[in-house]
């Protein structure tokens, strides 16, 4: 449920939670009883998490600014081949 501000006349502001769906727009102030109205006010947004803020970060950048690359990456888990230095290899038949 949505947190909703209002004021009064005197100035004095309270909060209530409300569904998305009410069309209040006035309230009773707590305080001093007159009629308080609704706030319009910026929503409580919650962080992202920064593996997500990153990659959209990065797609935005890549809109204007595209990374240029010299050579294909490497697989973190791609093991090289081995090379072996042993003579008796070299007598063994080749694919």
């Amino acid at each position: 449920m949505p947190l909703y501000e209002f004021r009064c006349g005197e100035g004095h502001l309270s909060e209530a939670l409300l569904p998305m769906s009410s069309t209040t727009r006035e309230r009773q102030c707590p305080e001093c009883e007159n009629t308080a109205k609704r706030l319009v006010s910026a929503p409580a947004v919650r962080s992202l998490n920064p593996a997500l803020t990153n990659a959209i970060d990065s797609a935005n950048r890549s809109a204007y600014e595209p990374q240029v690359h010299s050579s294909l990456p490497s697989s973190p888990g791609a093991k090289s081949t081995p090379v072996s230095h042993d003579p008796r290899h070299r007598a063994l038949p080749r694919p």
